[in-house]
């Protein structure tokens, strides 16, 4: 059961690598290595062979039957309790070596190599360092592979595989069998059960076992030995290939693969044999979370442009000839759009590539030089037709909505809204209002839950039905509510959706609040957990409350905002074809089968029938929403091209029809009535499927996770070591060349020299001047500004161990200091060459970024000053900047976007972009505002409608405040920390003192009694006004406790209400 998930990757639809089952003799393999090297990919033996005496076994085999046959004589010997005791540890020993262990080193494989420059460095395959470990690796190989295997011709990335994967059998191997003996070992009867509970126990056991074997059986058909053994993180196959069991459910082999754990669970009737499984099944989603999905991402993943522009309708065509409007898009399918869903990798049909839309010029556009001034880009943006996108369309009608919690803002009244009414349910269903008895008190809870169930599937349910026949609800805001211009038609239809997403949301959580209030009311905690079904209850019901948040995450992450609020029932011009990816690749509507999971798990917790039945009306009446309600609409947009049998329908007709097969070859007297049998089983299925609720589906796909920063943690171990003291820093310089004033956001290249000594591990960090008080340590986080001098020796931002570092092939060369690598804030700043991964200082430089200069803020001058911006926050991607910043005239492009629009590839170049355009112009905007421009006309004139209402509010204020606001400013310039702040302590209209945040090497001297150094540690603004108007030391807890005389000689104002604080 513990094996790996992988995908087919054949290159032109060759098999695998490893591929025992020869389709035909002369059929030839190829792989290729990382450094080019093409090879003919020899035949190799799956795992069963080292339990056939035919086939030769290497030490490492005999290795592995001694331990497994040590398991075997010690479950014989050891009685039951130490039975359990020993393999319980003993799995998790083995467990932890799979999923952590292996899971670490095929990381480090995947992003460095690292397997393979190990077995360079330590020359295990080098015949001059270590002939002897090389002939032994060699007899090992050898004896295990056929004859088409030459230990000699083949690169060192497949010979390293082929001894990795003997490795990767001991740990499977052992992990399989010690859970078996565990389970073994636990096995008992439960009493309190009839004859036909333990025939079904047994029964469901066996089935789940079985469905296990055939899981892997033919996942391991597909993938082959090359997929079974992570070969594609050493060498090249191919691309993603998806069938067999593979179309069933996605990553088969960590969800429904291990299907025979909770088999094996049922038939010993063991809750810690349950337990132990759930806990393991966890750590093998950790697996793929953490490894297996990251790697596929790298090898096979694409990235996606956000804020790309794509034209409804193409730009080649005439405006003036017919246009056919593409059909909008069905809720449950994804759409083209790139920025709604981004599906994984593993997610596709097929291995080949998804096309781009395709964009021409239109015939209209006329040419610019290149480089334009703004005049010319004012012209060439008059002769090029204004063409709607899906990307200002998505802007248009979705404004960062509420979703359940997500996106709430509490200065929007819709959400006040929300929160008021969700406090009144939770105050209706956690507080117990004033009813004389019980019953009264769960019928008008039940009372309560079914209205909101009637009014959400029912009541939304015909008001969106009538929105799809007739356009009710637009109609409606037309009819009673005037929109002048002439987009009033899409004022209409955009207030009418924003009104709907609101009610939808507000709906759907009452829905959920208001059956958990009702739950809450029935449930109470059991005494004896281990008495009767208590405990089976509550596991099962968490799993399928899980279950549902599960499924439901993935339905949003292939609808989108788009999808998830029924956008095709409002937006008519919205492009879309149909595509079924992610969840929906498997089930044609997961929420047919999925949606009432957590009602049932709240069921089985709460263990009333009142709750029961609730969830089967929840269940019924949302079945009538998707025949009636969502359905009618799919049909009438899309009609026959509606895809009518899924993933999971298709496998099952597949292996009934490959059984029916089967059976009728071996029954040849019986082929009438087997043939009627088969006929009669194969056209069940459909029904089975539509009609059934209890689908089995994958439990765990997740979403692409982003990344987390770790520079901000502080060094537990001392930052100076012996071997830095002993170097001769002269050696050691650094510069930026002539040049040490730098634009905000501009790449600073530094140029390094070194002796040949130096550590591989070296690298160089940026720092605010004078934060760190010492030029030999440096004794702040870097927050994230740093680059490694050779970054072969890093894996993100943890160097690699001490034993691996070479000696360095080169004394001299430069790093790039760029992007989210530079602190993107004004001011003086150091450059820091640090030691061996450590933070001993070797050489220092100091350089100077600074913002533009803006005498008059005009819309020119503005959007010259956001061209810089916006070319160093996209690192000057020609694939991103705006065609109005390229070199090349506007005739070289490839579309006819609006030359000043701009894309990202990520949200951390938005954030970039905002930080600059605060440092610059002095406001302050969220990456969700600057991706939906993504022009720089249109981002220059938001700036200057920001800064006239910011200019306007500024001198709206007294005189006396502008007095302390401008008193804070000079305060917080005296700062030298990355942001400044500044504060000043006003009593009776007189400013006491103020202050500015710095570091504090020491507050009272405890830090060296408890850390035996003194960390540095900031004084707060508002702190340091208060100690420079009392010379009170911020620990004021340890200052009072000195004596009453010190506090006698404080004074503390007799009115605080009078004291004022000014901060910035």
């Amino acid at each position: 059961m513990g094996v790996q998930n992988r995908r087919r990757r054949f290159p032109n639809g060759n098999p695998a690598v490893g591929d025992n089952e020869i389709l035909h003799r002369d059929e030839v393999v190829w792989g290729k290595s990382p450094n080019g090297t093409v090879f003919r990919v020899p035949t190799t033996h799956d795992v069963l062979t080292l339990f056939d005496p035919r086939y030769p076994k290497s030490h490492l085999d005999i290795v592995n039957l001694a331990l497994l046959g040590l398991q075997l004589a010690l479950f014989v010997w050891l009685s039951k309790r130490g039975a359990k005791l020993f393999f319980f540890f003993y799995f998790s020993f083995w467990r932890a070596a799979y999923d952590v262990g292996l899971g670490y080193v095929l990381t480090k494989q995947s992003k460095k190599k690292w397997i393979v420059r190990e077995v360079q460095r330590r020359a295990w395959l080098d015949e001059k360092k270590r002939p002897l470990m090389r002939s032994w690796i060699r007899s090992q190989l050898q004896g295990k592979m056929g004859k088409d295997y030459s230990f000699d011709d083949l690169p060192l990335e497949y010979n390293t595989w082929l001894l990795f994967r003997q490795l990767v059998d001991i740990i499977l191997l052992n992990d399989f069998l010690s859970y078996c003996f565990f389970a073994i070992a636990c096995f008992r009867v439960p009493t309190g059960l009839s004859f036909v509970m333990h025939v079904m126990r047994w029964i469901g056991g066996m089935v789940l076992i079985a469905f296990n074997l055939w899981v892997k059986t033919e996942a391991h058909h597909v993938v082959k030995d090359y997929g079974w053994y992570w070969g594609d993180v050493f060498f090249q196959r191919g691309a993603l290939v998806f069938d067999g069991v593979f179309e069933m459910a996605p990553h088969p082999m960590y969800s429904v693969g291990y299907a025979g754990y909770y088999g094996l669970s049922l038939i010993v009737g063991s809750y810690p044999v349950l337990f132990v499984s759930l806990a393991a099944h966890a750590a093998q989603f950790a697996f793929l979370v953490f490894f297996e999905n990251p790697h596929i991402e790298r090898m096979y993943g694409q990235r996606k442009l956000i804020a790309q522009r794509i034209p409804l309708i193409p730009t080649n065509i005439s405006r003036s000839s017919s246009i056919s409007i593409p059909p909008t898009r069905p809720r449950s399918r994804t759409e083209t759009d790139p920025e709604l869903s981004t599906p994984g990798a593993t997610e596709g049909e097929t291995s080949e590539p998804e096309s781009e839309p395709d964009t021409e010029v239109d015939e209209s556009y006329v040419p610019s030089p290149a480089n334009p001034t703004l005049s010319n880009i004012s012209k060439a943006k008059t002769l090029l037709q204004p063409t709607m996108t899906v990307h200002d369309l998505m802007n248009i009608y979705f404004r960062k909505d509420t979703l359940i919690f997500y996106n709430l803002d509490i200065f929007r009244a819709s959400d006040v809204k929300l929160i008021v009414i969700i406090a009144y349910a939770v105050i209706l269903g956690f507080i117990v209002p004033g009813f004389k008895s019980k019953r009264a008190l769960l019928a008008f809870h039940f009372i309560h839950a079914l209205s909101w169930r009637f009014f959400h599937s029912f009541g939304l349910g015909l008001l969106l039905q009538a929105q799809s026949r007739n356009k009710f609800l637009v109609r409606h805001f037309i009819t009673h509510y005037h929109y002048p211009g002439k987009e009033a038609g899409r004022d209409a239809t955009r207030e009418a959706f924003s009104n709907w997403k609101s009610a939808y949301n507000m709906s759907l959580c009452m829905t959920y609040a208001s059956f958990v209030g009702l739950a809450w009311q029935t449930y109470s905690i059991p005494a004896e957990w281990t008495v009767g079904d208590q405990l089976l209850r509550h596991t099962l019901g968490t799993i399928l409350v899980l279950l549902h948040m599960w499924t439901a995450s993935e339905c949003y992450d292939v609808l989108g905002v788009f999808g998830w609020f029924f956008g095709d029932f409002f937006i008519e011009d919205y492009p879309a074809t149909l595509a079924y990816t992610g969840i929906y690749r498997f089930l044609n509507n997961p929420e047919r089968t999925m949606s009432g999971a957590a009602f049932f798990g709240l069921s089985l917790i709460s263990g009333s029938k009142l709750v029961f039945a609730l969830a089967v009306i929840s269940q019924l009446s949302h079945w009538w929403f998707l025949s009636k309600v969502e359905n009618p609409h799919m049909k009438k947009l899309y009609g026959s091209s509606l895809r009518q049998e899924a993933g999971l329908t298709k496998v099952v007709k597949q292996v009934a029809f490959k059984n029916a097969m089967l059976f009728e070859s071996r029954a040849t007297k019986h082929v009438p009535d087997i043939k009627r049998v088969a006929q009669e089983v194969k056209g069940t299925f459909d029904k089975v499927y539509e009609e059934t609720a209890e689908v089995v589906k994958e439990f765990i796909h997740p979403p692409n996770l982003s990344e987390v920063v770790q520079d901000t943690k502080l060094m537990w171990r001392s930052r100076v070591t012996s071997e830095a003291l002993m170097l001769d820093r002269g050696q050691y310089q650094i510069s930026v060349g002539a040049k040490a004033r730098f634009h905000i956001g501009e790449p600073i290249t530094v140029h390094w020299h070194a002796p040949a000594t130096h550590s591989k591990r070296d690298w160089i960090g940026m720092y605010r001047k004078g934060a760190n008080k010492s030029t030999a340590v440096t004794k702040i986080s870097s927050l994230g500004h740093w680059v490694p001098v050779h970054d072969d020796e890093w894996n993100g931002d943890i160097p690699v161990d001490v034993s691996q570092s070479r000696s360095p092939e080169k004394y001299e060369g430069d790093v790039v200091l760029k992007g989210e690598n530079l602190p993107w804030t004004a001011g003086s700043y150091e450059i820091r060459y640090h030691h061996g991964g450590k933070y001993n200082v070797l050489s220092t430089i100091e350089v100077e970024i600074f913002v533009d200069d803006i005498p008059q803020l005009t819309l020119e001058a503005a959007r010259n000053a956001l061209t810089r911006l916006v070319v160093f926050a996209l690192d000057s991607d020609p694939s991103l900047i705006p065609l109005s910043c390229q070199t090349r005239p506007y005739e070289d492009a490839d579309d006819g976007r609006d030359p000043d629009d701009f894309n990202f590839w990520s949200e951390k170049q938005a954030k970039l972009l905002a930080k600059g355009i605060e440092q610059t112009f002095g406001v302050q905007y969220s990456a969700e505002v600057i991706v939906a421009d993504a022009n720089l006309s249109a981002l220059a004139n938001r700036i200057l409608i920001s800064k006239e209402i910011l200019t306007t509010l500024y001198f709206s204020m007294s005189c006396k405040s502008q007095f302390y606001f401008s008193e804070c400013v000079h305060a917080a310039l005296k700062s030298p920390m990355t942001f400044n702040l500044g504060a000043v302590l006003v009593k009776g209209g007189k400013t006491l003192s103020s202050g500015y945040n710095h570091h504090r090497t020491h507050y009272d001297g405890a830090d060296v009694l408890k850390h035996g150094h003194r960390k540095p540690t900031s004084m707060h603004a508002e702190m340091h006004a208060i100690f420079n108007a009392t010379g009170m030391s911020p620990a004021f807890k340890t200052q009072f406790e000195r004596g009453a005389s010190k506090r006698s000689k404080l004074k503390p104002p007799t009115k605080v209400g009078h004291t004022q604080w000014h901060f910035l």
